[in-house]
């Protein structure tokens, strides 16, 4: 299991409840925290707020859209903490992606701006890709172990209108076996990992603010099936982190804890015949308890 205590976590979106629950439940655990955002009142209020961990937590005012702040972003959590163990580039928001738009007074329709979808794509697929390349490419250099934790606002499928939002999402989904795919060439696929996590849409102000009547009817067609609390998201994301055996997968939250996507037996069973993962018995024991409950649900059903 890798320890949370002394590790290093770049977070990005810090100003969104994800961020900011991440950044609060790794302080917690005894680990060290570099929290970026744009905006900078919302990065002191955070500062203000968890003033308790002193000389673990530094901040920085950080736009993730533009490579220099990005690569200026890893080599500050190196030159404070000397290590990145968990990137999380948490940066959001989210718009009704649909290329045009119809009014609700008069039904008339309403071209989206280039510039809008483009904001779409710059923050939520962007920022991620350059924040992720250049702090791998320090972990790669300072030999660190970690993770790698990309999410997604609402799963791989999307939700019906989401146009932008469910192409950046499909683009996400692929950065866990594609990136796990390159470190072989690099010698550190025993070091560094990546995984995604797909929570549907997290119960934050991001969401709770948004602007669009049909909101509720929204989440109601989002894969996952409603908002998520932050809190239960990063519970995940902590447990991805830890277990060392677990990589280059797509784990959806769901509000009931007992279900977990890539807790299928399937996954759980190429996990259990990798001879060569540090913790085979663990999987092998996770598989059978996969396998226990599965058969005590499909006995519930059928009575």
């Amino acid at each position: 299991m890798l320890p949370i205590q002394d590790a290093v976590a770049v977070i990005t979106g810090e100003a969104g409840a994800i961020g900011k629950t991440l950044a609060q439940s790794w302080l917690e655990n005894g680990g060290r925290a570099l929290l970026a955002d744009v905006a900078p009142e919302h990065l002191q209020r955070t500062r203000q707020e968890l003033n308790r961990y002193g000389d673990r937590l530094e901040t920085l005012v950080c736009n993730v859209t533009d490579e220099k702040e990005c690569a200026r972003l890893a080599d500050r959590a190196i030159a404070r903490f000397g290590a990145i163990h968990l990137v999380a580039p948490f940066a959001g928001i989210i718009r009704d992606g649909l290329k045009l738009s119809t009014s609700r007074q008069n039904g008339t329709s309403k071209i989206k701006t280039g510039q809008e979808m483009q904001l779409i794509g710059d923050i939520t697929l962007n920022a991620v890709f350059l924040t992720v390349r250049h702090c791998v490419q320090r972990m790669v250099d300072h030999r660190c172990k970690g993770l790698i934790c990309v999410i997604s606002a609402a799963g791989t499928l999307g939700t019906a209108g989401q146009l932008n939002q469910a192409a950046t999402q499909a683009a996400r989904s692929v950065f866990p076996k594609r990136v796990t795919a390159k470190f072989p060439l690099r010698s550190s696929t025993d070091r560094i990992r990546c995984v995604a996590v797909a929570p549907g849409y997290a119960g934050t102000d991001i969401v709770k603010d948004s602007d669009r009547a049909d909101v509720s009817k929204m989440l109601g067609n989002d894969a996952i099936g409603g908002r998520i609390a932050p809190q239960k998201i990063i519970e995940r994301v902590l447990e991805l982190y830890c277990n060392e055996a677990l990589s280059g997968e797509i784990y959806f939250v769901r509000r009931r804890s007992e279900v977990r996507r890539e807790e299928s037996i399937g996954a759980l069973a190429r996990l259990a015949f990798n001879s060569r993962s540090p913790v085979w018995e663990h999987n092998w024991q996770r598989l059978a308890r996969a396998c226990h409950m599965h058969s005590a649900r499909q006995a519930a059903a059928r009575h």
